[in-house]
């Protein structure tokens, strides 16, 4: 496959996760509806609590619950990958769960999990963050082959860490779902993926959390897709949008074959 519809699902989520939950199966018809045969959905798209604490009454085992069969069903219904931003999942250390990516593939099926594996902590006098709080941190860097491509998961404070995406080896696709703070996002967020894209000569999607949340956070949106050249290709700035964007495989040979960089690293 040389071309395949992507598509990024900007939301702002609420407090209350079947609101989010409606709200998320609108946008994955919608992309539907585009052409898109692989969805992303942004980090913690099933909720935005009042509080840290609020994914734990939510939070699922692994395998069941009704956030996953939600998801399970929309990838039937709609014939489509999705790549389910992140959802809480139990761990075995009290009052923390893992802030997991589960892939679900057109039968239903999950076919991947990656648990988020750098945890973002942020002070800066006026809002301040330690999602190792409530979080268990991942340890294992997760690359699933879906659509024909090779994906490498990752989630929002991941991105400044290149390390991770150099573990992955030669990937078509990277995907970050976040929720950037409205203060890191406009100073980092484009910057970041951009250069994650030239780096590892292959697109990036990436879908955030867009807007003023009823817990009074202001997240930073612009989803977008990047070519492995850089270009932003589409980016919605604000809002519950669907941004969808063609990913073509010659493009990447053709950048790969003309800056032959991956196989000039010598570290």
């Amino acid at each position: 496959m040389s071309q395949v519809t992507v598509a990024s699902l900007q939301m702002i989520s609420t407090p209350d996760w079947k609101a989010n939950l409606l709200e998320a199966a609108r946008l994955i018809a919608e992309a539907a509806d585009r052409g898109a045969k692989v969805m992303l959905l942004p980090e913690y798209f099933c909720i935005m609590g009042m509080g840290d604490r609020a994914k734990l009454a939510i939070q699922e085992p692994y395998g069941e619950g009704p956030i996953q069969d939600f998801l399970a069903q929309q990838a039937r219904q709609h014939e489509v990958y999705i790549i389910a931003g992140t959802l809480p999942i139990e761990s075995d250390q009290q009052d923390r769960v893992y802030n997991s990516t589960l892939v679900f593939d057109p039968d239903g099926q999950c076919m991947g999990r990656y648990d988020k594996i750098h945890l973002f902590c942020f002070n800066n006098g006026r809002e301040s963050y330690n999602e190792a709080n409530t979080l268990v941190a991942g340890k294992t860097p997760v690359v699933v082959d879906l659509a024909g491509l090779r994906v490498g998961l990752s989630v929002c404070y991941d991105l400044r860490f290149p390390e991770l995406y150099r573990a992955m080896g030669k990937l078509d696709l990277i995907v970050v779902p976040a929720a950037f703070t409205y203060t890191t996002g406009k100073a980092h967020w484009e910057l970041l993926l951009r250069a994650r894209a030239v780096e590892n000569q292959c697109y990036v999607l990436a879908c955030g959390q867009g807007g003023q949340h009823e817990n009074g956070r202001r997240t930073f949106g612009h989803s977008m897709l990047i070519d492995p050249w850089g270009e932003v290709l589409a980016c919605e700035k604000e809002g519950a949008a669907v941004v969808c964007g063609v990913l073509d495989t010659d493009k990447i040979d053709q950048v790969r074959t003309s800056l032959p960089a991956l196989t000039h690293r010598v570290m």
